[in-house]
């Protein structure tokens, strides 16, 4: 993607709102990565069921998806700044509830399960609205988008990759419900982060045509008929479905299942995890560096080749640790490289005035699937065993992600610049337009959701 911004021309001061950002990623990354291991480690310990672990895991996800759909016409209108910290707040007090609930004997399953999905519905808004402040810090600081998102994805990899073994450590000295302290103070200091360093943005000027505030129906509308009339989103959007699903499964049911059943160690576990940031944070940074140079559609398919088949073969040949921690390195490279290319994507053919609808129906509809990937890896588990579901997770991730090289409309991720306008097949209502700036060029960057 070409970009208009002198490189390097930035004063620090400009550069700070970004590294705010950059900085409440990894932050947010560290605390997610001790629930990401805890939540499913203090399950599978206390009930010994994969279906449970897949339940819960379900749970956050449910709850992102619902405030992806529903939240992104109210992100669109409110103060985006403000809006991120209430979201962290929330995300801090929802999870706070776990460990003072349980240290009361209140914590039964269903209420476990109820405090997880606030928690997802409380980072769905969290997440968007700092990926709305992004464009206007990297035009402060004069960076490219593929820069941007690579030092953004970077950081949430470090955070990712200090927080696993983190996470370790304390189940294994606090146990796992306590470990979650640790995201609650991570929420607070990425609030007050974004409060004291990131000024508040102003709102686009709404386009042609198209009235300041429809209803929240006719605004969620909008967002659909962006995201459906774009061919290149929707078919990014189909296959991320299918792959987060696996991914869901991967890390929701089937790593603590690997960690319990065959590590038995909650410290190695955590460098499973640690392995894969490591690789990530080398992928964000390789594409951060040449991503501009890159063939979008070659990379986007073998970095999702390292991500779903060369990691679920190495889980299920069961190698030495060495060995098994040095492939999902290498396997983390791939998954460091699809978040900021993604995400690059987005911010070039979506328009900023609907940032907040778009991407957020982006998140859900890549999310649609997670649940029922968690669930079945659980039933697959508990009927047919680990190995089992790891090559059978490994083959579906293969055929799923070979798509990119069948079907044509994936050529234009190698086509940088704005989509093509789309001629509607009826003639446009207010909630439509504009079709003629239909996914064009976000004024902010001169020319990103999903995570694993």
């Amino acid at each position: 993607m070409t970009s208009s911004y002198p490189g390097g021309s930035a004063s620090p001061r400009r550069r700070t709102p970004l590294a705010a950002l950059v900085a409440a990623s990894g932050i947010s990354s560290l605390g997610m990565a001790a629930t990401l291991v805890a939540v499913p480690w203090f399950v599978l310990h206390s009930t010994g069921s994969g279906a449970r672990t897949g339940l819960v895991a379900t749970a956050e996800v449910l709850g992102l998806l619902c405030s992806a759909v529903l939240a992104g016409p109210v992100v669109d209108r409110l103060p985006v700044r403000a809006t991120s910290i209430g979201a962290d707040l929330l995300t801090a007090a929802a999870i706070s509830l776990i460990p003072l609930l349980h240290a009361g004997g209140a914590l039964p399953l269903p209420v476990l399960i109820v405090l997880v999905f606030l928690v997802g519905a409380a980072r769905g808004p969290s997440d968007t609205s700092k990926q709305l402040l992004l464009p206007g810090a990297m035009a402060r600081a004069g960076v490219t988008a593929e820069r941007a998102t690579g030092a953004v994805e970077g950081a949430r990899r470090i955070g990712m990759m200090a927080g696993a073994p983190l996470a370790g450590l304390l189940i294994a000295t606090v146990g796992p419900v306590r470990t979650l302290y640790a995201d609650v103070a991570a929420m607070v200091l990425v609030a007050l982060l974004v409060a004291a360093l990131v000024p508040a943005s102003a709102r686009p000027r709404p386009a042609d045509g198209v009235p300041p505030h429809g209803s929240y129906a006719q605004e969620l509308r909008f967002g659909l008929v962006q995201l459906r009339r774009d061919r290149l989103l929707g078919a990014m959007v189909g296959v991320l479905m299918l792959t987060n699903a696996l991914d869901g499964a991967l890390n929701g049911v089937l790593y603590p299942a690997y960690g319990t059943q065959v590590l038995r160690s909650s410290a190695l576990f955590g460098a499973m995890v640690t392995a894969m940031g490591a690789g990530a944070l080398l992928g964000a940074a390789l594409y951060g560096w040449a991503g501009h140079r890159m063939p979008r559609r070659a990379v986007f398919v073998g970095a999702f080749v390292l991500v779903g088949a060369v990691r679920c073969a190495a889980l299920a040949a069961e190698p030495r640790a060495a060995v098994l921690l040095t492939v999902l390195a290498l396997s983390g490279i791939g998954s460091g490289v699809v978040g900021p290319l993604m995400m690059s994507v987005a911010y070039e053919r979506v328009p900023e005035e609907v940032r907040g609808r778009v991407f957020g129906l982006l998140v859900a509809a890549a999310l649609a699937a997670t649940p029922l990937g968690m669930l079945g890896a659980g039933l697959a588990l508990d009927a047919w065993g680990l190995v089992a579901a790891l090559l059978g997770t490994g083959a579906l991730y293969l055929a799923v992600t070979l798509a990119p090289l069948v079907f044509p409309v994936w050529r234009q991720l190698d086509a940088r610049g704005p989509a093509e306008p789309a001629t509607p097949a009826e003639p446009a209502t207010p909630a439509e337009a504009p079709v003629g700036r239909e996914l064009g060029p976000p004024a902010t960057v001169g020319a990103g959701i999903l995570t694993e």
